[in-house]
């Protein structure tokens, strides 16, 4: 196996989760009694420019597919993150029904409709039919498809080009990044803007986020790495941001190389010298991380043990990919936890992968009144004490797993 970006040969193990489904396949009753496909979840760090990937064993076509059950729309935190995100656009750049904005991955029109409510023409680009189907719903017009320099020249033939070039948590999920990069710098108005926004690779190691590893990212991202990756497509930084979501994620803007009319900002040698100080260029910052993954799971383990013995119910919140990745890494299945619950209807009803964990709504916590409400989405944590603040009325307690396992 060879990098990604730079074809440097990978030996260096960053760390092992095992074989396991892909986490976003939830499983009818039906399908319980049929044989699962396990892929392996193994993770390597380029020794020449540091980014972090693992095997591409699950196509990406197979899991962005018609059954994708990711909704952006069923998290209020998150919608609040768009609009705000929208507001500083505008504001920063002064977009207007004169500019064109380009989302790729846009999911369920999450982020768009802020946009068109604000009068500036929008186009979406996701490849799972059943979200983009929603977005079309609310007037988004959507183009079902992959990005990369394909579509880029098939949009430019059509004389669409972006002011405002946008993806969340998508720069992650392509196997192929330099094509997708490549057809960012295709697509983009001459005096474009690019803001990407990723999880920070600094983040998931300094705070043992082992669990947002999963067979839909590929690419696991300091913002040095990516710096490269643009460069190579003749792409700049101009900014960068430390945003909040997702346990610590970076906004990055970039612009063509020949733009003159965008100063770097100070933020982008800061974040180098940042992530340098961290020692992110040397293979020694990235040793040591399976260890605090075991961690978690052999503290997960016991305390789940230490409740069936004491004849405790124990239950969990959002029925996420982290989660799926963390229960099928512990070997945890529905003998130590008896339910999830997620407030998206489109996963309730089912199973998780490999766990075969069911998946129910709100209402039957309610009923059952568990001890225990384990929050696997524990970036949301805010959020779903807020939304589930009634358990402590029976004396239930919050459990979050990441950075280590903690009763709240």
């Amino acid at each position: 196996m060879q990098c990604r970006f730079c074809t440097t040969p990978l030996t260096n193990v960053f760390i092992d989760l095992f074989n396991s489904p892909a986490s976003n396949s939830y499983l009818t009753a039906e399908e319980l009694n049929e044989p699962e496909t396990f892929y392996p979840l193994k993770v390597y760090t380029c020794p020449e420019c540091f980014l972090v990937q693992v095997d591409e064993y699950k196509k990406s076509d197979a899991i962005f597919d018609s059954n994708y059950a990711y909704f952006s729309s069923y998290s209020t935190s998150w919608l609040a993150h768009a609009k705000a995100y929208v507001e500083k656009m505008i504001g920063r750049f002064a977009f207007d029904a004169n500019s064109q904005v380009i989302e790729i991955a846009s999911n369920d029109g999450y982020l768009l409709q802020y946009f068109k409510q604000k009068g500036v023409p929008v186009l979406g680009i996701e490849p799972t039919a059943n979200t983009a189907k929603v977005a079309l719903e609310k007037g988004i017009k959507s183009v079902v498809d992959f990005f990369g320099v394909r579509l880029a020249k098939e949009l430019v033939a059509k004389g669409i080009k972006a002011d405002l070039l946008l993806g969340n948590n998508v720069l992650a999920h392509v196997p192929d990044i330099l094509d997708f990069v490549g057809g960012m710098k295709y697509i983009l108005a001459d005096k474009g803007v690019i803001t990407m926004e990723f999880p920070h690779l600094m983040k998931l190691v300094d705070e043992n986020q082992f669990d947002t590893i999963y067979h839909e990212h590929f690419s696991y991202l300091s913002f040095y790495t990516v710096q490269q990756i643009f460069e190579s497509q003749g792409l700049e930084m101009f900014d960068v941001e430390e945003v909040s979501t997702h346990g610590g994620s970076l906004r990055i803007y970039a612009k063509h190389k020949a733009d003159a009319s965008k100063a770097i900002a100070g933020n982008v040698a800061a974040l180098l010298e940042k992530e340098a100080g961290k020692g992110m260029k040397t293979m020694a910052y990235y040793e040591g991380f399976t260890k605090k993954a075991l961690k978690v799971k052999i503290d997960l383990i016991s305390f789940l043990i230490e409740q069936k013995r004491a004849g405790k119910k124990v239950a969990a919140y959002g029925a996420a990919a982290k989660g799926n990745t963390l229960l099928n890494y512990c070997g945890i299945k529905s003998d130590l936890i008896d339910y999830v619950v997620d407030a998206n209807p489109h996963k309730q009803d089912k199973f998780l992968p490999a766990s075969h964990i069911p998946v129910l709504s709100e209402a039957h916590l309610k009923k059952d009144q568990p001890d225990f409400v384990i929050i696997l989405p524990w970036n949301l944590k805010a959020e779903i004490t807020k939304q589930l603040a009634y358990i402590s009325d029976w004396g239930g307690k919050f459990l979050v797993p990441i950075p280590e396992v903690e009763v709240l």
